[in-house]
């Protein structure tokens, strides 16, 4: 090839490069432990290691469960009923009246001691029917009796009241002792690999003194949520210490290793879009409910590793994350391959969070991490052979070709489900730090910027088996972006009925809707067929008047497709998207619809 055809080609294929540097900067994804949490968005939309759609170096490794994740949809069962999790104490009866004992005394007031969640005239008022009369010895009995139903009655069943034998009554008042139930010990049976201390720290902050069955019930069935935990069942029962309590815990435990495997066609055409993948997960490596997965996903053109691993550090499943992935690429769609045009991309993230608001259907917590994202564009020179480092024009890189952002995100996430709906909310600012040799450019979009990044999911259950699902992912920005944080419209994950991440901008919105109607169900081997009716619809923009956009901004398209869930072992849907709208080389109508799948399954 002669270097003035060399020139030619370059100048004919800028759009197309900066599509593949953005490539070259992808990450692989996690697959979400779950909790499928009370409430987790992402494991569920956005629970804790979910696949970040909002993080656009992440979405190469599609976890082999369905996308939306289990536990964002609802349950076919509810939670078991707290009778079956803790039964509940039986409160010891009033004592009967005593006509036998003779004699009446006046009281003026009762003296609560002992109280640490009531305040005096809340126990004041308990009393009041006591007071200001003669009463009868048994009369004595039966004020305590109030006081220990009002604590029965407001969820502190292992509390109690006596009136001390040996008290002198002065000025007309009468000591009533409180002695407010608490837990002696907790334990824990039936476990293997999970550590006691996992279980028992969790139901320790909920069982702290005074006791509240309520609280307890809440605490285990959170723990009933738990991906480690299959099935829990707790007693109980009074201690030979008065006002102590013995929790006893039986735990079934669910499996926490698994091998998944899946193949799509998700990805874009310039690296292959068959892809291939593999991961190897366990949720509990040390027993103490630390994760750990390894992954690998490859196309024609690319390879690409990751590695991570998820520590708690709380009873309220605060957790430490590290996340490593490298990805190695290349272009393979003609005429394009004969520039070997090559890419490297580099991600390490450290992140906490933290769940500030914890029920069984419902979830507030807030994120940090830190983060570094690298990436390297080469090109080969077309008469040596040679690597030639490339610094596209407006892909953030440097003059070298690379790309370094360095990256702080503070994220807020919030899920609310019932029996039939499921809300799930994610908020996200990433501030592009000018630190660690982040690429600082004078014109061109470089490491530094500010950003904020919208997902939400909604599902609504309409008959068994029936649901509506509606999402949409949401970016902003303060000005232009490099292409590793750019926002992507199309494709199998976006706007379906376009190639996969057909625009790349700054600034854009997604929407999707769709149906999912049972038409099969074999009940022997627990699989459903859907079809599922969608529509999609995108708009991007640019910041800066030398980056428009060639011809429409909006995405638009619908179509129908295929589902196909067995046990919860294998997942596969098959999607036939026609576009509405021509943006670009892409045309609209029947003639230009695309058809996307993915097959995955979870192999033990």
């Amino acid at each position: 090839m002669q270097p003035a055809s060399f020139s030619i080609i370059l100048r004919l294929c800028q759009s197309y490069l900066l599509c593949f540097c953005c490539l070259g900067s992808t990450a692989l994804a996690q697959t979400p432990p779950g909790p499928e949490a009370p409430g987790g968005i992402p494991d569920g939309l956005l629970p804790e290691d979910a696949p970040d759609e909002l993080d656009r170096l992440n979405p190469i490794l599609r976890p082999p469960l369905e996308p939306v994740p289990p536990r964002v949809l609802p349950r076919e069962e509810p939670l078991p009923p707290p009778e079956e999790l803790l039964p509940s104490p039986t409160p010891q009866a009033p004592p009967a009246d005593l006509p036998g004992i003779p004699g009446q005394i006046t009281v003026k007031a009762f003296r609560v001691v002992g109280s640490t969640v009531f305040t005096e005239a809340e126990l004041a008022k308990v009393t009041e029917p006591f007071t200001n009369r003669p009463v009868t010895f048994a009369e004595l009995l039966q004020a305590r009796s109030a006081v220990t139903k009002f604590y029965v009655d407001n969820g502190y069943a292992t509390s109690g009241a006596f009136i001390p034998a040996d008290q002198v009554i002065e000025e007309d008042t009468v000591t009533i002792q409180v002695i407010e139930g608490s837990l002696e010990d907790i334990r824990i049976t039936g476990n293997n690999r999970l550590n006691s201390s996992y279980v028992r720290r969790r139901l320790r902050r909920a069982g702290r003194s005074p006791l509240k069955v309520d609280r307890l019930l809440e605490a285990l069935q959170l723990l009933q949520l738990d991906p480690l935990i299959d099935n829990l069942s707790a007693e109980l029962s009074a201690s030979a210490q008065p006002g102590l309590s013995l929790l006893e815990v039986a735990v079934t435990e669910a499996d926490s290793f698994s091998v998944q495997v899946g193949l799509d066609n998700l990805r874009s055409p310039s690296i292959g879009s068959f892809q291939r993948q593999i991961q190897v997960e366990q949720l509990n490596l040390f027993g103490f409910g630390d994760a750990a997965r390894l992954a690998y996903a490859n196309t024609d053109g690319s390879n690409q590793v990751n590695v991570s691993y998820t520590v708690p550090v709380n009873a309220s499943n605060g957790t430490v994350g590290v996340n490593f992935s490298q990805a190695w690429s290349r272009v393979i769609e003609e005429p394009f391959d004969l520039l070997s045009i090559r890419g490297v991309s580099r991600d390490l993230n450290v992140a906490y969070r933290q769940p500030i608001l914890r029920r069984p259907n419902q979830e507030f917590a807030l994120g940090l991490s830190f983060g570094r994202r690298e990436s390297e564009t080469s090109i080969a020179d077309p008469l040596t052979g040679e690597r030639i480092d490339f610094p596209f024009p407006g892909s953030g890189s440097d003059a070298s070709g690379q790309t370094k952002v360095t990256e702080l995100k503070f994220a807020q996430e919030f899920t609310k489900r019932d029996q039939k709906t499921v809300l799930a909310l994610r908020s996200e600012f990433a501030l592009g730090l000018d630190a660690l040799g982040a690429t600082d450019n004078l014109e061109s979009p470089d490491g530094q910027f500010f950003l904020w990044r919208g997902q939400a999911q909604w599902v609504k259950r309409l008959a068994p088996d029936t649901l509506v699902l509606l999402r949409s992912n949401l970016q902003f920005a303060d000005r232009p972006l490099p292409s590793l944080a750019q926002f992507g419209l199309g494709g199998g994950d976006s706007v379906r009925g376009f190639r996969q991440d057909l625009l790349l901008v700054d600034n854009g919105v997604f929407g999707s809707a769709e149906v999912r109607i049972p038409i099969l169900r074999v009940a022997r081997r627990q699989g459903i067929l859907h079809v599922v009716p969608f529509i999609d619809v995108g708009y991007g923009s640019n910041i800066g008047e030398d980056r428009s956009i060639d011809g429409s901004n909006t995405l638009f398209a619908g179509g129908v497709g295929l589902r196909w869930q067995w046990n919860d072992r294998i997942t596969a849907r098959l999607d036939w998207g026609v576009p509405f709208t021509e943006v670009g080389t892409e045309s609209s109508g029947f003639d230009n619809s695309r058809v996307f799948f993915s097959i995955n399954a979870t192999l033990f």
